[in-house]
């Protein structure tokens, strides 16, 4: 037999008993020095590259005693346990991203991954946690739900902009006509501040205003035109403190109108409360609000204070 397929058939054997020679029990150590076991593995399935979409459950345990430290159930709002995100660059040689590159959709494996690089590295803490010594090895348990090409990601996500695009423009335009339609169903002749602002003071107060920046105590109950209640400071527990400069421009322009003991209903157009974007699920965009609101106290501004503004 010819010396150099002698050599280089020896270099295969002892490349692929490198390979598969893990210190842990029942895994493999792949090239990258990650050590992996699998449970399902489609061999001819798509493998996610970075910047690519995955999808994936996992729980990551100690090696030493196998506690849980995270479930992905506890962490996903819709408990299924399914994560999603954008495959970024790895973290370090033996990382999560570098395991989950060798797998595909419907794959489940374990992998020994090193304690350290994972929360100084991948989460980027400043110290590991009290409970995590140095040296330790953590088995991240994953079973990966969908992998989507990048570029399939940049489509839907145009398709989606669209649609938002569309649908925000409509909004804008049914604004008016529900403004207007709203004050005259409710009687309203107030005329609008400059602003757009309509400010309807139900009971005068005495004393002086505040300014911009005062903090103000207040009851509040907050309203779309419809009477849809989004918000109120009874739900928080009773008065609101914040600063005026802290919320929506309906709410410092219309509070400054007002005097301690007053009470006042603000009508307000979207430009001057949350706008195209709207807040979350509660208020739509372009959506007008109302609120009902009692001025208790007003106080100097105060840094420290971490105000909950309404609406949130």
């Amino acid at each position: 037999m010819n010396k150099n397929l002698v050599l280089l058939t020896s270099i295969a054997v002892l490349a692929m008993v490198s390979c598969k020679n893990s210190e842990f029990d029942g895994y493999t150590k792949a090239e990258s020095g990650l050590n992996y076991k699998f449970y399902n593995h489609d061999e001819n399935g798509v493998h996610p590259k970075e910047g690519d979409g995955v999808a994936f459950s996992f729980i990551i345990k100690k090696h030493s005693n196998d506690s849980v430290l995270v479930d992905s159930k506890t962490i996903t709002g819709d408990g299924t346990g399914v994560f999603r995100y954008m495959l970024p660059k790895s973290s370090f040689v033996g990382s999560i991203e570098d395991a989950l590159v060798m797998m595909s959709k419907g794959d489940s494996a374990s992998f020994i991954i090193n304690a350290d690089s994972f929360f100084l590295k991948t989460q980027r803490a400043k110290e590991l946690p009290p409970h995590i010594k140095p040296g330790e090895f953590l088995v991240v348990s994953i079973k990966v739900a969908e992998v989507k090409p990048r570029a399939e990601i940049e489509v839907e996500q145009k398709k989606k902009q669209a649609e938002m695009e569309k649908m925000a423009m409509e909004m804008q335009g049914k604004e008016k006509p529900a403004f207007d339609k709203y004050l005259a169903d409710n009687k309203i002749t107030t005329k609008p501040t400059a602003s757009g602002l309509i400010y309807i003071e139900t009971k005068k107060g005495s004393g002086p205003h505040p300014a911009a920046t005062d903090q103000v105590v207040v009851n509040y109950l907050g309203t779309l035109l419809d009477g849809t209640k989004f918000d109120a400071s009874a739900d928080h527990g009773g008065p609101a403190t914040f600063g005026l400069n802290q919320v929506i421009p309906g709410w410092t322009e219309g509070l400054q109108l007002m005097a301690k003991g007053g009470k006042a209903k603000l009508v307000i157009p979207s430009a001057l409360g949350w706008g195209p974007q709207g807040n979350g699920k509660v208020i739509p965009p372009y959506a007008p609000v109302v609120f009902e609101v009692e001025l208790i106290d007003i106080k100097a501004p105060q840094a420290e204070v971490q105000p909950t503004p309404p609406g949130k």
